[in-house]
């Protein structure tokens, strides 16, 4: 059944494994947060700003908008230049080869969903942002040389984002932030060969 819906809709098997455990991430990642801390994922219970809740969420929603377009910039410029940035970008390539407009979109959307609401929206109120940026590192590991790179590049932006709602107390710059470098990176990946 799920082969025959999957070749109807145009979503390959990976691509919906993919999106399926994200959904699943983030309503286990709710749960526990509503099981085991004092409050929902997606606000900080001791934000390090104390701003009414319209200004932290716009404060959030601009700091996310800020630290997407400076990653992606980032990426751009780091496989344009560096050999091991190129090394890492041949070995994630594969992963978007076959991805849609479509499923990069929903895959970007749900991977930040999940992701946020269990590495920033559960753990960093529980374990703090270094802690949760580098089991958020780990979280991101490949097959092959580039593997310490990934890992270190994800703790690196799981710093970033973790500081932003630990600052303003809202998930809402983190999940932008994620989702739009996600949708460009995967695209970027699909897109790109840095060989030529």
């Amino acid at each position: 059944m799920r082969e025959r819906w999957s070749r109807r809709s145009g979503w390959n098997e990976p691509a919906l494994h993919a999106a399926a455990g994200y959904l699943v991430l983030a309503a286990l990642a709710t749960a526990l947060a509503f099981a085991f801390r004092d409050g929902a994922p997606w606000t900080h219970p001791e934000p390090w700003l104390i701003e009414p809740p319209g200004v932290a969420l716009a404060s959030s929603a601009l700091l996310g908008l800020a630290v997407a377009v400076a990653i992606i910039a980032f990426t751009r410029v780091t496989v344009k230049r560096f050999g091991w940035a190129q090394r890492l970008h041949a070995e994630l390539r594969p992963v978007a080869r076959d991805l849609t407009v479509g499923q990069i979109l929903v895959i970007a959307g749900l991977s930040s969903l999940g992701e946020e609401l269990l590495f920033r929206g559960l753990l960093v109120p529980t374990v703090g942002v270094v802690l949760s940026a580098l089991l958020f590192g780990l979280a991101h590991q490949i097959k092959g040389p580039s593997r310490w790179i990934w890992a270190g590049w994800a703790t690196a932006v799981g710093l970033l984002l973790g500081s932003v709602f630990a600052l303003t107390g809202s998930l809402v710059g983190p999940l932008l932030a994620h989702a739009l470098v996600n949708a460009a990176n995967l695209a970027y990946l699909r897109d790109h060969d840095p060989a030529y």
